[in-house]
């Protein structure tokens, strides 16, 4: 498990972010533990989607021959996996389908096992978590002194499925100087993605019941 604390202004405003196979949990947990002493805000309090985004980025750009830097995908719902779920319908590649999009997702949702197993058991997906982080922990700052637009997929306790008994969920989310600006609906979706997201919804519940 990992968790970062970073100053989010320089009135020693603070905001957390968790970043772990288990974030799904850690991120409810202290929520409630902020809860119980009276020190709870839900506008600070961030699960780090951004080592998926990253990852979705790469393989995405080694199917289609292009710069990573250059793609963005959209990962909604938790962290870890079914509960990943990538919106390749509203990336920069729509039309990619069939075989070559369930690998896809399945290796962007089980990314965190392929690195461990490459590095052979030396360790997790510390360079992975660390790009993530800072890519996150520069976001924060941006929108801490005032800049517009600064939006991040983030697991957060959201409206989007409140109705389902899940408080927590990952989207996009506008930054601002006092944390969350805006939560942003998942958007348009296809059907496939829709079958995604019911997984996910199965198996975010209990991580976050638990």
């Amino acid at each position: 498990m990992f968790v970062a604390r970073q100053t989010f202004t320089t009135l020693q405003r603070r905001a957390f972010s968790a970043s772990s196979r288990q974030v799904n949990s850690t991120v409810p947990i202290v929520a409630e533990i902020f809860k119980a002493r009276g020190v709870y805000n839900p506008k600070r309090l961030f699960g780090v989607t951004t080592l998926d985004v990253v990852r979705a980025s790469r393989f995405i750009s080694e199917i289609k021959g292009t710069n990573p830097a250059n793609e963005n995908v959209t990962v909604v719902g938790g962290h870890s996996g079914v509960t990943i779920v990538p919106l390749i319908s509203q990336s920069n590649h729509p039309n990619i389908s069939g075989e070559v999009l369930d690998k896809l997702v399945n290796r962007i949702q089980f990314g965190g096992d392929e690195v461990v197993k490459a590095k052979d058991g030396a360790g997790s997906a510390t360079l992975s978590m660390a790009m993530a982080g800072a890519r996150f922990a520069e976001s924060l700052l941006k929108a801490s002194q005032g800049q517009k637009g600064v939006v991040e997929p983030t697991f957060v306790e959201s409206p989007l499925f409140k109705e389902k008994g899940i408080d927590f969920f990952a989207s996009r989310v506008e930054l601002g100087p006092k944390g969350v600006e805006k939560i942003h609906p998942i958007g348009k979706i296809n059907d496939y993605e829709q079958k995604l997201i019911d997984a996910c919804l199965i198996d975010l519940r209990k991580n976050i019941d638990k």
